[in-house]
């Protein structure tokens, strides 16, 4: 009877050690993961898969309620000592709707074109309209057809890339989505940087991309607002 009880106690200490192993299989520290990600600033569930396969969603949502990670959406988070960074924000925008690049008011405001704060990030995309708000920023994008997702380019900052609009895309984009601004004193509110329209905006360009467009409203709209700024 004792040898039974003691195959009996061996096979029972054999399975607690199974389950917790179990368990514990797929626990991760924080700092091994830290190293691995740090760098991208934020990252999606699928790079965390690719990178740990067995690693258990559990783990993201302890790091999120230590205030470790924040949760940008569904699928994506980011660092919480990233968010802080300057303009990441922006590369946020980018990540975490593919494909989009940064314009209208918040592309203006980057070139100094326009004054005022912008308190969300704005930016469109080929996709359908959307917003997300989150602990990094508000972010939201404007639909626009596939054929009018161009004139922007690459900004680097430190490690990573931004994909905003020219100055010019960003006018002829602001123009198109937002039709309510067709008078000269709608687009005078705007408060446009005189110095930077009349000296630094290129012509050329704003005339060549507006011709993509193809529109004969927006063509109206910036006739008023070459008209305002003389240009």
């Amino acid at each position: 009877m004792e040898v039974k009880e003691k195959i009996i106690r061996k096979i029972f200490v054999c399975f607690q050690n199974s389950l917790f192993l179990q368990n514990n299989r797929n626990e991760m520290n924080y700092l091994n993961f830290r190293n691995r990600f740090i760098e991208l600033g934020a990252f999606s569930t699928y790079q965390v898969k690719a990178a740990f396969p067995n690693i258990s969603p559990n783990n993201l949502t302890r790091w999120q309620q230590e205030g470790f990670i924040v949760k940008l959406r569904r699928g994506f988070y980011a660092f919480q000592e990233s968010i802080l960074q300057p303009n990441f924000s922006l590369f946020l925008s980018n990540f975490i709707y593919k494909p989009s690049y940064v314009s209208l008011h918040t592309a203006l405001a980057f070139y100094g074109i326009i004054p005022e704060a912008v308190t969300q990030i704005t930016a469109v995309s080929s996709l359908k309209t959307a917003e997300f708000r989150n602990e990094a920023a508000q972010f939201s994008y404007k639909k626009i057809k596939p054929d009018l997702f161009f004139g922007y380019e690459q900004k680097t900052f430190g490690n990573r890339s931004i994909s905003i609009a020219t100055p010019e895309k960003a006018i002829l984009d602001l123009l198109y989505l937002y039709p309510f601004y067709n008078t000269e004193s709608e687009i005078e509110n705007l408060r446009f940087d005189e110095d930077f329209i009349q000296k630094e905006l290129n012509i050329g360009k704003l005339g060549l991309y507006l011709d993509k467009f193809n529109n004969k409203k927006l063509t109206k709209r910036i006739e008023i607002f070459t008209d305002l700024y003389d240009i």
